[in-house]
């Protein structure tokens, strides 16, 4: 039973700690151009202003994050219940 909850945790921690991080590391992207010396690091260019348009709603990855921790929820409640019901004694017949 300790097994399976840190098992869970582990994968809850794990899940948590990507999600978080996921936009962090994708953030410093930077363009690189080939010249004559080889790739190196470009200086940023004029930006053009580009305008997003959301009337609401949540990101897929959000959507996906809850769906995995839901799943993961209701696995473990399944085990938990498993079990307790399980070493619940019954009545035998004589």
């Amino acid at each position: 039973m300790r097994r399976i909850s840190a098992v869970l945790a582990a994968a809850g921690a794990g899940l948590l700690a990507w999600v978080v991080a996921a936009p962090a590391a994708f953030a410093g992207a930077r363009p690189y151009l080939v010249g004559e010396n080889g790739p190196s690091s470009a200086p940023p260019g004029p930006r053009t202003v580009i305008h997003v348009v959301q009337a609401g709603g949540m990101p897929g990855w959000q959507i996906a994050a809850i769906a995995v921790a839901a799943a993961l929820a209701a696995a473990a409640a399944a085990v938990f219940l498993d079990r307790a019901w399980s070493h619940r004694s019954t009545a035998h017949a004589a």
